[in-house]
């Protein structure tokens, strides 16, 4: 079996007396498209940065690509691309120019880049010219272009950090075959997302709540293990007050409740309870059974409502 691309084994990231990663441990495959998942806060951003060379940790096993930091940041950096939501390419230069700048900066042959922004930009299906401003782009076309950046110097693992935000659904749907294609090339592709559907795409998923690793499976294998329980719609057949809503979070037919836009998401908390209150419940809610999203999946573990 190959090395994993990514490992780390118990990661500690401290600032002064606060832990922002605790104890973290899991590893990556080669070629795996891996989705990092967790609210504001909860270390996520300051994984990434160990993993990507830029962030000494205070404790634990760090390996990228095989490297450590034993081996200095630069073996590190020189393995990893990295591709933020805010900032990775100059509005005000053109394409060519961010370009040119980014193989500048990573010292890359002229002949090497040459060959490469070619192959890069037909990767993206690139239709503007070079000499296009990037302020000029869609947001789609300029997080395609950002992506090319990131894959400048061809390296073997790419990070995502929330690479769609403030796309539009067309554009996100063609940035994901982008990454099924690169990972279809072999490196690995670790995608921070806030959006559930993009999470789907992804082989597995980690949780990350208050700088803890709290789960980690497929999105299948997460939906299953997260709710064991049945889970149901229900849709209310009148307005509920909000001292009604409270009254059914905490009731004790259900392990799990929380709003789903018009309607409520609820995990059954047995059969005997339920069994005991179903009828009562059908006179408020049209009642069916439901598959749990993985949205319901990060709502109770990484939001931390039971």
């Amino acid at each position: 079996m190959s090395a994993p691309a990514v490992e780390t084994r118990d990661l500690v990231v401290r600032y002064g007396d606060f832990t922002a990663v605790d104890h973290i441990s899991f590893s990556v495959a080669p070629g795996e498209v891996f989705g990092f998942l967790g609210a504001n806060g909860a270390g996520k951003t300051t994984t990434i940065r160990v993993l990507c060379g830029l962030l000494r940790p205070s404790a634990g096993f760090v390996r990228v690509a095989g490297r450590g930091y034993e081996d200095g940041e630069r073996a590190i950096k020189a393995k990893v691309g990295y591709m933020s939501q805010r900032f990775t390419l100059y509005n005000d230069l053109t394409v060519a120019e961010n370009l040119d700048f980014i193989a500048g900066l990573r010292k890359l042959d002229p002949g090497y880049y040459a060959r490469r922004r070619r192959e890069l930009l037909e990767l993206i299906s690139f239709q503007k010219g070079l000499d296009a401003r990037v302020q000029d782009l869609s947001g789609g076309t300029k997080q395609q272009v950002s992506l090319a950046a990131a894959l400048l110097h061809d390296p073997e693992i790419v990070f995502l950090d929330e690479p769609t935000a403030g796309v539009t659904p067309a554009g996100r749907e063609r940035f994901w075959r982008l990454i099924r294609l690169v990972a279809g090339q072999g490196k690995t592709v670790f995608v921070t997302t806030h959006y559930m559907d993009e999470a789907e795409q992804c082989g597995r998923i980690g949780l990350m709540r208050d700088g803890r690793l709290v789960a980690l499976d497929s999105p299948a294998g997460l939906k299953k293990s997260v709710f064991p329980e049945p889970v149901f719609e229900f849709d209310p057949l009148r307005s509920l007050s909000s001292s009604e809503l409270s009254a059914y979070a905490a009731h004790e037919a259900f392990a799990f409740f929380e709003s789903y836009g018009p309607r409520f998401h609820a995990a059954a908390a047995g059969p005997e309870a339920w069994a005991r209150w179903a009828p009562e419940l059908e006179k408020v809610f049209r009642i069916r059974p439901i598959a749990p999203s993985l949205e319901d999946v990060f709502v109770r573990v990484v939001e931390g409502r039971p």
